[in-house]
């Protein structure tokens, strides 16, 4: 314990329960016990829910990117996006392997408190099913939140497949209808994730957008 907080410079102020430091010092890797450190605190996580988070190698799933600017204590160029795990955990109460579109919506909202822990930091509920109207079609984002700390909303879409073209053309205009309709001046420009079962690299990489985020979904028995 000496060790850690002698050689970790970057060691928060407040002090964790001495349960919760207990669960860090089984962790070799400084780098990764400052960050559950950081999360701990910022969201308020209970032992049990560190436990869980480091047992689900939270850490591991951050990018690569992410990663080295946490290293070099580089957090202020952190956008929202970037602290998105992938693959992102969602539990059910069943070990079924497949799953609907609406079986893996209401797990979300059965979890919803520990589904936006895990998805971050600062995320709020605003509405599932958020009724837009574009042109003269009435459409349904699958679930809207605004991110608290980063300003912004962001519009939440759930694929049980695999992530196609027309699943980024559909969100954009989403993005853009909150844009248009919701956000307000002092806040920044929607952000998207689509969470999905999997998604072709070559495509995400052609479609690339920095306001727009394409993880996995892993499901685990409750």
């Amino acid at each position: 314990f000496y060790t850690v907080v002698n050689k970790s410079h970057a060691m928060r102020d407040q002090m964790l329960s001495w349960t919760h430091y207990r669960e860090l010092l089984k962790l070799k890797d400084l780098n990764e016990i400052k960050y559950y450190i950081d999360i701990s605190i910022n969201q308020n996580l209970s032992y049990r829910e560190l436990h869980e988070r480091i047992k689900s190698k939270e850490y591991d799933r951050l990018p690569k990117s992410t990663k080295n600017k946490l290293i070099k204590n580089k957090k202020e160029e952190l956008t929202l996006l970037d602290t998105v795990v992938d693959p992102v955990i969602i539990y059910i109460n069943s070990d079924i392997k497949e799953i609907t579109h609406e079986m893996l919506e209401l797990s979300i909202l059965e979890d919803l408190s520990g589904f936006l822990k895990r998805l971050g930091e600062g995320y709020t509920f605003v509405g599932n099913e958020y009724k837009v109207k574009i042109g003269n079609k009435l459409r349904f984002i699958d679930i809207l939140l605004f991110n608290i700390k980063y300003n912004a909303y962001v519009v939440l879409e759930l694929k049980t497949s695999e992530a196609t073209e027309r699943d980024y053309g559909q969100i954009r205009a989403y993005m853009k209808y909150i844009d248009e309709t919701l956000k307000t001046p002092e806040q920044n420009s929607t952000l998207g994730i689509i969470i999905c079962r999997t998604y072709d690299e070559i495509i995400f990489n052609y479609f690339k957008n920095e306001q727009i985020k394409t993880i996995r979904f892993k499901l685990e028995n409750k």
